[in-house]
């Protein structure tokens, strides 16, 4: 057996080694750092109802990095060859991060791709100009991934709050109208199956006039929910086999993420997006002391990653 739905869910994830059962756990190799993220901070101007790391605008567990420590991170990169070809920013909201636009231009001239996620509202549009300067320099190697929950109103701001439709839509049209590469982020927390989703979205990119392919899992990804209440299956290293799910495939495989804690002298590694806080897994601090393996020893490791193919990472 790979899922184990039997044990009692209070003794599950106990162990990095085994499961509850004894089963050898599974872990995942890094195969190559292909992204690093940067958690800028967790500060957001928003409280969305299923924020995947609490962000909103009194959390400040991640506090805002600086510009000169992802520098460093950059400088280690290109000193031991590391081959990272994309800096992710999440956060929190990135452009609240008052030296935000110094760190992703940083990492723009120095040659890598730039995923930046963000709720497209007041805070990105107050860097409008920062934004436009950046797109000239660098516009093919800069993708803005704008969080929209649904492609209705009604639900969108059932996630997101009241009022956070209108300034969602203004900044989306602006960043369409300005030519920028522009990727979505949907939930599949709703009743609809996922074709019923991406025919919802294509009708939506479509009225907005903004180029997104809603049959790329790319430039469309649906993320899956997470519950870490919920009684979530334990994987086994025998789990690939059976799932047919390469451990490759897995964001840790290709992935870590850089953060700064709430009076922290310096930034840490940590093994993903999804884990901000949890000590079991920071890795280090530094790419180097992150390279090793890490044990899917987190209910949002089945659930969202193994059982759910989500992926903060283009791969």
């Amino acid at each position: 057996m790979t899922v184990e739905t039997s044990i009692v869910p209070a003794a599950k994830f106990a162990d990095p080694g085994v499961t509850a059962t004894g089963a050898r756990r599974a872990s995942v190799g890094l195969r190559g750092l292909a992204t690093l993220w940067i958690n800028t901070g967790t500060l957001c101007n928003l409280a969305c109802a299923g924020c995947y790391i609490e962000s909103s605008p009194l959390n400040d567990r991640l506090a805002y990095i600086a510009a000169s420590e992802v520098a460093a991170y950059l400088d280690e990169i290109e000193r031991d060859g590391l081959g990272v070809r994309e800096i992710g920013f999440t956060g929190g909201e990135p452009f609240m991060n008052p030296e935000f636009m110094a760190m992703a231009g940083d990492a723009l001239r120095r040659g890598f791709r730039a995923m930046i996620l963000t709720n497209a509202m007041r805070p990105m549009m107050k860097c409008a100009d920062a934004l436009l300067d950046l797109r000239d320099r660098y516009g093919g190697r800069m993708t803005l991934r704008v969080s929209v929950d649904h492609y209705t109103r009604v639900r969108h701001e059932l996630e997101r709050g009241k009022r956070s439709w209108g300034p969602m839509i203004e900044g989306l049209r602006w960043l369409g109208e300005n030519g920028f590469a522009v990727h979505l982020a949907g939930r599949t927390r709703w009743e609809e199956d996922e074709a019923s989703l991406r025919e919802g979205f294509r009708a939506f990119v479509a009225e907005m006039g903004i180029e997104v392919d809603a049959d790329d899992p790319v430039e469309l990804v649906l993320f899956p929910e997470m519950d870490e209440t919920a009684d979530t299956p334990e994987i086994t290293a025998a789990c690939w086999d059976i799932l047919g799910v390469d451990p490759s495939d897995v964001m840790c495989a290709s992935s870590r993420m850089v953060v700064k804690r709430r009076g922290a002298e310096k930034p840490a590694v940590v093994a993903c997006t999804l884990l901000p806080y949890d000590p079991e897994f920071e890795l280090g601090g530094t790419l180097a002391e992150a390279s090793g393996p890490v044990a899917l020893n987190h209910p949002h490791c089945a659930r969202f990653c193994v059982l759910g193919g989500g992926s903060c990472s283009k791969g």
